[in-house]
């Protein structure tokens, strides 16, 4: 057989694989994975908003939590691999392209590069916690030390500030694309009775808004370290969250957003079962 007749077969066969059963399974739970976190990560907020939470809001404050339910190891176990599933789905699609009519396209499959490696560093890190070989570090104090190593290069203000500023514009988009539902594209709309339809707007608009706002602000909080020459403006998730109640509006912008990410949540698990893979 040609060689090159070979390469096309071996590549269409990768594709199918890809595209198949595996690939689905994996990215309906990484989607699940992805919503436990973003469900925790919302609870622990609302706790602090009402002043009983004692743990940060941020994925390591996510983890401590559910190890200390029944059966912790096995759901770290189950979160990390689910994560796993997720960053080998956004590798398939960066490998082969995704669902649509652009999904091979570089505008699609370069983000998709991206998340992957994002995910299997989280994957990774989720992992090494239930192993207990894994630090479960603050993301504020993680920030700051990144932001700290960074300032220390040459233009290293400069790469703050343009990751910072590039951080408040993927927040613009997410928010806005929360609120045009362009998620819709990407779902069976044919299998989604009104219920279900409402559910997903519901959790999906403000979910997706809610997201958009805490990237923003960390974004913003990135500039402001980088124009002020201070690191420690620098703030991870869980002081991202704080400052919302250090606003005029006091704990109850908190509240919102909070409740805004444990929509996001359940928007995962709606994504889970109704999304296109």
């Amino acid at each position: 057989m040609d060689a090159r007749v070979m390469a096309r077969t071996g590549r269409s066969r990768a594709r199918r694989a890809a595209n198949g059963s595996a690939a689905e399974g994996a990215a309906r739970a990484g989607l699940t994975a992805r919503g436990v976190i973003y469900l925790l990560v919302g609870v622990l907020a609302l706790q602090i908003a009402f002043g009983t939470g004692n743990r940060q809001a941020d994925r390591g404050g996510a983890l401590a939590e559910l190890a200390d339910k029944p059966f912790g190891a096995v759901l770290l176990w189950a979160l990390g691999l689910g994560l796993v599933g997720m960053a080998l789905w956004r590798l398939s699609e960066a490998l082969f392209g995704a669902t649509g009519k652009d999904g091979h396209t570089a505008k699609k499959r370069l983000p998709a590069a991206a998340r992957c490696v994002f995910y299997a560093f989280v994957a990774y890190s989720v992992l090494a916690f239930a192993t207990g070989s894994g630090s479960n570090g603050s993301s504020d104090r993680q920030s700051r030390d990144v932001t700290a190593r960074v300032m220390e290069m040459p233009a290293g203000r400069w790469i703050v500030g343009i990751a910072g500023a590039g951080i408040v514009v993927a927040g613009v988009v997410i928010g806005v694309q929360a609120l045009r539902r362009s998620y819709r594209r990407k779902l069976k709309l044919g299998a989604l009775d009104a219920r279900a339809r409402r559910l997903l707007d519901v959790t999906g608009v403000g979910g997706g808004a809610a997201r958009g706002i805490v990237f923003a602000a960390a974004g913003a909080f990135a500039v402001r370290a980088a124009v002020d020459y201070r690191p420690d403006r620098a703030k991870g998730l869980d002081d991202t969250l704080r400052s919302f109640a250090d606003t005029p509006l006091g704990p109850w912008l908190l509240v919102c957003v909070a409740a805004g990410l444990v929509l996001f949540g359940v928007f995962s698990f709606a994504l889970a079962r109704w999304r296109r893979v």
